[in-house]
This record gives C-alpha cells, structure tokens and sequence, in this order.
C-alpha cells in the first residue's frame, strides 16, 4: 500500500507546486506580519494569535519536508540536501514561549525570520516556472534574494539602531543604510550596536557576491545578441550568393 501511494503521488507531479506555491504564500504573510509589528512597536510576543499563526505554519513546513522526503526516490540523498529546511522549520519561537526562556532583544527579533528561509526556497523554484530560461531564472532569483535581504537587513536594523543611534531617525534611514551598505559604497550612518555592526559587514559581503553576477548576466545577454546578430547576417549574405 505505501508502494503504491509513493508510485501514485510520484505520477501527480503537480503537488510540488502546489506545496512551493503555499509556502511562498505562507512566508509572504510572515514578512507581512513582522513588517507590521516592526513598523507599530508591537512586541509580537504578546500577541497570540500571532504566535498560533507562525507555529501552524512552521507545521506546515514541517510537513511538507515530510512529504518531500516521502516522494524522494532518494531518500537518503534527499534528506543530506534538505536537511537545513528541517532545521529552519522548527518552530523555535513557539519552544521559546512555552518553555519561559529569555533570550536578548536581538536573538528573539531575528528569529522571526528563519522560517523565511524555506520560503526563499520556494521562490527560487517559482521563479524558475515563471522564466523562460536557466540564465533569466538565477538571475531574478539573485536579484530577488538580495531586495530580499536588504529589506529585512534595514528592518533589524532600524530595530536594533533606533532610539540608540542618533543618526538613525526612522525606518527611512535604516533601509538607506541598507542600500549604500549593499553597493559598499557606504553611507553616513555607522552602526553602533553589535547587531548593526554584524549586518554592515554580512550586506557589504553580500554585496561583493551578488553584483559581478549581475555583471556576466548582462555581459551574457550581450554576447548572445551579437551572436544572433551575426548569424542573421551569415544568413543574409547566404541567401545574396545563391
């Protein structure tokens, strides 16, 4: 019976995308929902609903690395390269509650968004569905990723640096910080907390990661333009002769 349920699932290869496309959902709400409550001062611990909401979809997560791995002709393989979407599908933050730990300010706050790492999974598999070849898929993933990371970089930010960092007035601030941080060109906002300190130099080397990629993608669009343009001459001047 469990034979024939895997051979049945295998054949519907439509649940994949269902799965990626409900935790893509899922993780844009939780983006939502941690946007609000940076943005209102909400301590999100007090919020219960929230907490139920955020531990159902951690489940979720849960279940559906069940799922995958089931569906894995590999088990073993997949469960090596998967392992890190077990990790980051923990509910950490509901254990934390229930079990009446304390943690700093910063740990609890950044937490929030590991779950969001499964969710960037999903994306990029999304994104490869929506592109119409391997190259323009990696590089609006790249590209989705790194708005991805500023955003919430310059939402940690303006967290840890606000109230403490006389230069750092409101969110505006932060996500400028955010930007000229990524580019390493700089800005005139320095960090003066350990948090802020650790996301100046982790965007800088983001930055000098992500950028020559958007460099060869461009020079690859090129490159193949002019090829196409050549062997549209190559054609023309074949047709001239005969």
């Amino acid at each position: 019976m469990k034979m024939a349920l895997s051979e049945f699932a295998l054949r519907e290869k439509g649940i994949y995308g269902v799965l990626h496309i409900v935790i893509l959902l899922l993780s844009l709400f939780l983006v939502v929902s941690i946007s609000v409550d940076t943005f209102k001062g909400i301590p999100f611990y007090t919020q219960t609903v929230f907490m139920k909401v955020q531990f159902a979809v951690c489940v979720l997560f849960l279940l559906d690395f069940i799922l995958e791995w089931f569906l894995a002709k590999h088990k073993v393989r997949y469960f090596a390269t998967h392992f890190v979407f077990l990790l980051v599908a923990i509910p950490y933050q509901s254990i934390i509650s229930w079990a009446g730990w304390t943690f700093s300010e910063e740990i609890t706050y950044l937490l929030r968004f590991i779950p969001l790492v499964r969710g960037g999974y999903a994306l990029a598999i999304v994104v490869g569905w929506l592109t119409y070849n391997k190259a323009s898929g990696l590089f609006v993933t790249y590209l989705t990723t790194l708005l991805a990371t500023v955003y919430f970089s310059s939402l940690a930010f303006y967290v840890m640096e606000h109230g403490v960092n006389t230069l750092v007035t409101g969110y505006g601030d932060a996500l400028w910080w955010a930007f000229m941080d990524v580019t390493t060109v700089g800005s005139n906002i320095i960090a003066v907390t350990v948090t802020g300190r650790v996301l100046s130099v982790l965007l800088a080397a983001l930055g000098m990661m992500m950028f020559p990629i958007f460099t060869v993608y461009v020079t690859s669009l090129v490159q193949r333009r002019n090829q196409k343009k050549q062997e549209y001459y190559k054609e023309l001047q074949g047709g001239d002769i005969k």
